[in-house]
């Protein structure tokens, strides 16, 4: 649909929303007639299935509407929705849109999920935020440090709750190796490994012929044109997991993927939600681990692997803390079943990251990984990415959001194709 249009009837719709929306009509806390909170699916991959699964779960949430530019993925994933509706016995029609914007044009939708790929995550984020909607979106926040911090205004504009797909953050285990390292238990952190997989690189795929149902140019989208190949999107029957995020214009690696869960870790434990380092450091060429980045602080954080996949480490003066979805190891042992003092500090509880977005949605408040969260640790991941790529080190001013290096700054954002900009809101 054309853009002006879209831009009209969003803010139209925004303005109806004021007046009557679901989850405000009753004041803070209040929670629509039926105890219902309409979601939209918009990219229905294998991921949103995951989302699907947990979010259903949540006994208020009804899914209404579905978008993908992938035709037989589109009919899969509507054709799931209203099973998971009728689990819940409700019974609820699912409509499938090739276009998210008109998905976003329904006033009786109250949130939306996104798990589109990297590339489309900005412009989507900020579209939903214009239309009054509440937003998940799947980890990495951002394709760019730019993207990200329009999702932040964005968001903070149209006053919406905003959860970052960071969903470590509501489990035991990593806020507790958090609490331990914050309170000091291991004595003054001297480094920081943390093991994921390497950084982004430019594609080399082949070019293959795409599927008949698949819109390949809506896919790419923004982005640069790189012509399809199965690894992108996957048809369906095809259970592999799409590596779309291996590439450049697309993804950031396995520096954004699972770099976003575990970098995110080190970021929480050393209270830097609101913050960042202050430089990267990078090995030299062909060398795809081996960066460290420093806080201002002094603590250094390594991109290594320290022995344990997906993991990450933190070394103190008097203690170890080992931290993965399969273990919490520590130095000395019994820190690992202690209980954090009262008198301690205590970080953001969530025991369900689902749940504690439909709650925060309710409460129109906070949740544990708010879109600033999700913007610091994938600006993280992205000046490493940046700084793998540029082979020098880099001096990064987490306040202004820019490097001492103007070629650097040209990588913070990056041109859209066409006519998508995230930036106008």
């Amino acid at each position: 649909m054309k853009r002006r249009k879209f831009i009209a009837q969003a803010a139209a719709g925004t303005a109806a929303f004021t007046i009557v929306p679901r989850h405000v009509l009753g004041g803070p806390g209040y929670v629509a007639p039926n105890d219902r909170i309409n979601l939209g699916y918009i990219g229905l991959g294998k991921q949103s299935y995951t989302l699907l699964n947990n979010i259903g779960k949540c006994k208020e949430t009804v899914v209404v509407a579905a978008s993908d530019v992938f035709g037989a993925k589109l009919d899969r994933f509507v054709k799931a929705a209203k099973e998971n509706n009728a689990q819940k016995k409700v019974r609820q029609k699912v409509k499938g849109y090739h276009y998210y914007r008109e998905l976003l044009e329904r006033p009786d939708i109250d949130a939306v999920v996104i798990a589109a790929p990297d590339h489309w995550h900005a412009q989507m984020a900020v579209d939903a935020a214009k239309a009054g909607k509440d937003i998940y979106c799947e980890k990495p926040l951002a394709l760019t440090i730019a993207e990200g911090r329009a999702m932040v205004n964005a968001v903070r504009k149209y006053d919406r709750v905003f959860q970052t797909g960071n969903m470590q953050r509501s489990w035991r285990d990593f806020r507790h190796a958090c609490e331990l390292v914050i309170n000091g238990y291991i004595g003054n952190v001297k480094e920081i490994n943390v093991s994921v997989g390497e950084p982004v690189k430019h594609c080399d795929l082949p070019t293959e012929p795409v599927p008949a149902t698949l819109d390949w140019n809506e896919w790419v989208g923004p982005s640069l044109y790189q012509g399809y190949n199965t690894i992108f999107a996957p048809p369906v029957g095809d259970n592999r997991w799409a590596w779309w995020r291996g590439y450049r214009h697309f993804g950031g690696g396995y520096i954004t993927d699972w770099g976003a869960h575990m970098f995110d870790i080190a970021q929480w434990a050393m209270g830097m939600d609101d913050s960042g380092p202050v430089a990267f450091y990078p090995p030299d060429h062909p060398a795809k681990t081996g960066l460290y980045y420093k806080y201002a602080n002094g603590v250094i954080v390594n991109h290594k692997e320290w022995g344990v996949h997906n993991a990450v480490q933190f070394i103190g003066t008097e203690g170890k803390v080992e931290v993965s979805r399969e273990f919490l190891r520590t130095v000395p042992e019994n820190l690992a079943d202690m209980r954090i003092k009262d008198t301690d500090k205590h970080l953001y509880h969530s025991d369900n990251h689902y749940q504690n977005w439909i709650d925060s949605i309710k409460a129109r408040s906070k949740p544990v990984s708010d879109v600033e969260i999700g913007q610091r640790t994938a600006s993280v991941c992205n000046g490493i990415n940046i700084a793998y790529e540029l082979q020098r080190p880099l001096i990064w001013d987490p306040v202004e959001e820019r490097f001492e290096d103007e070629f650097a700054n040209n990588m913070v954002g990056r041109a859209y194709r066409g006519k998508w900009d995230y930036t106008d809101f």
